[in-house]
């Protein structure tokens, strides 16, 4: 007896596992959840039509399943106003739904088409005034880098020029030196010259007076 009370449990388990599935209220305005297998019983509330309702047992013979809301509330409601699917205005709402979503969604996706075009056009323009930029850039480097190379061949050139002055400055002073020394050795030269000529002149004038002195001595002895 023990035994076939535990077969019976388990039998009722597993209806009651394989009918806890989700069935849908049929394609009509309201149907009524009872709290018992007939129309005696209490309606505990009014299902529109495409409610989604857990099943959770059937009853051929009284052609009632017993189900369970979104809500939580249990009840029984006619097994002929259950279908496997959505009712037929249920999907056609929930598919226009999901058009007008996909709509909505195609906007958004074409807006921020428009703006992620925009955003690349603004980021052309920006990448072709870095490129003038950096033209512009490079010339100037160049320019700078040329101005400095001549920069340098000038600082060099002055160098050389300095040192060449330098040397001239060297040589000058040399050359003036060697005038004064010219200056004063003909300074001297003339000096001695002088001196030459005043001796000679003496000498030629003792000379003169002697062969004077002669001469008048001669014409006395005459």
């Amino acid at each position: 007896m023990k035994y076939i009370i535990n077969i019976s449990i388990l039998i009722f388990l597993s209806i009651n596992i394989a009918s806890a599935k989700t069935r849908y209220v049929t394609d009509v305005f309201q149907v009524t959840l009872r709290s018992g297998k007939s129309t005696q019983n209490e309606i505990v509330r009014m299902l529109p039509s495409g409610t989604a309702l857990e099943v959770l047992e059937d009853d051929p013979k009284t052609g009632y399943t017993r189900v369970r809301t979104p809500s939580g509330k249990e009840g029984w409601i006619l097994t002929r106003y259950l279908m496997d699917l959505p009712s037929a205005r249920a999907r056609l709402s929930r598919a226009e739904t999901r058009l007008a979503k996909a709509e909505q969604t195609s906007g958004k996706a074409g807006d921020e088409l428009n703006i992620v075009s925009k955003q690349k056009r603004e980021l052309e323009t920006e990448r072709k005034k870095l490129n003038d930029q950096n033209v512009k850039l490079s010339r100037e480097l160049a320019r700078i880098k040329q101005i400095s190379a001549n920069a340098i061949q000038m600082s060099s050139e002055n160098q050389r020029l300095k040192k060449q002055m330098a040397e001239n400055d060297r040589e000058i002073q040399f050359l003036q030196q060697e005038n004064a020394s010219l200056q004063d050795r003909s300074n001297r030269d003339w000096f001695m010259v002088g001196a030459l000529v005043v001796v000679a002149s003496m000498i030629f004038g003792i000379l003169l007076t002697r062969i004077r002195w002669k001469k008048k001595s001669s014409w006395g002895d005459l």
